[in-house]
């Protein structure tokens, strides 16, 4: 153990590879700490934290195994984007049910989203959701790319948008069309919850 606890995280990792499962432990023991006090300082609830921090190490050790981690001096990085997705997970899903509940009321209407204010939690989803458009938007061909930019981020209209791209309008609504359905096909290909409810 004492030897064990003298390698680096890396180091630690790949004999885990090798089925060294005393490795994991003395990962986990290594950064329990920070994990969990970057989990519950988000989530603002013990046992949740709990919950993710056991969820977290869950999926590290599934994807080690998967050989998805790829060694660059980053572990504790690695892993605390797996925590911070899955909180951002966990907010998605309550934000689709739409409401929080109270122990007393099934429904509280005055507890629904949207009467409060923007959240730190909203803000890390919206963050989250506006990345993984641009990565959606980055699988679509050239053409689509370039009118998604200049319409959305740009804000150009679909006239301007000919102007600029030497291209009949018809021909830009119908590139804007095209990258609309392929980008709902990427979100059904790859399960994503793109809204903010």
């Amino acid at each position: 153990m004492l030897k064990l606890n003298s390698l680096n995280d890396n180091e630690l990792v790949q004999r885990f590879i090798e089925g060294d499962q005393e490795s994991l432990e003395i990962l986990i023991l290594r950064h329990k700490s920070r994990v969990f006090s970057y989990i519950v300082l988000i989530v603002k609830n013990q046992e949740l934290a709990e919950d993710i921090f056991q969820e977290t190490f869950i999926k590290v050790i599934r994807s080690l195994k998967k050989g998805r981690y790829t060694e660059n001096g980053k572990f504790i990085s690695w892993v605390l984007r797996i925590s911070h997705n899955l909180i951002i997970d966990h907010f998605r899903k309550e934000k689709l049910k739409g409401t929080i509940s109270n122990d007393s009321v099934e429904v509280d209407i005055f507890n629904s989203q949207k009467f409060s204010d923007r959240t730190i939690e909203d803000e890390m989803i919206n963050s989250q959701i506006l990345f993984e458009v641009k990565e959606l938007v980055r699988e679509l061909p050239d053409d689509q790319q370039q009118v998604i930019y200049m319409r959305h981020y740009l804000g150009l209209s679909f006239k301007e948008i000919a102007d600029q791209t030497d291209v009949s309008i018809n021909t830009a609504l119908g590139r804007m069309r095209y990258a609309l359905i392929n980008l709902r096909k990427l979100i059904e290909k790859k399960n994503l919850t793109l809204t903010m409810i």
